[in-house]
């Protein structure tokens, strides 16, 4: 699955959520956590990835005290990441949006939740 965290509306701070109304295309609530937990890892491990790379193009060997302070375009990237949604809110956005796929016993199901 793609993920485009530039163009989401997933909520960058906490949000009071109705429970019952997550769990509606699952009808488990300890389902519908499993489902998010484990794609709420997968957004994770896809952002970490994606900043080593960044971060890798400014690894230099022997960096001086001098040099740490001078890269600006390095701590614009980190900055970058620290203000992305968290990936539980990008899951959660995903569910309610119908972009989340979940296999249960062999049966693909999608359904979106209907607000």
């Amino acid at each position: 699955m793609t993920m485009n965290t530039k163009n989401t509306s997933a909520a960058k701070t906490t949000v009071t959520r109705d429970v019952s109304k997550l769990d509606e295309g699952i009808g488990n609530v300890y389902e519908t956590v499993a489902i998010l937990s484990k794609r709420a890892n997968q957004i994770s491990v896809k952002i970490k990835e994606e900043l080593y790379g960044k971060l890798e193009e400014f690894a230099v060997i022997g960096e001086n005290l001098e040099e740490v302070y001078e890269n600006r375009e390095q701590i614009e990237v980190s900055k970058h990441y620290e203000r992305m949604p968290k990936p539980g809110a990008l899951a959660v956005q995903e569910l309610q949006e119908g972009k989340l796929y979940w296999r249960r016993g062999g049966v693909v199901a999608a359904e979106p939740i209907q607000d």
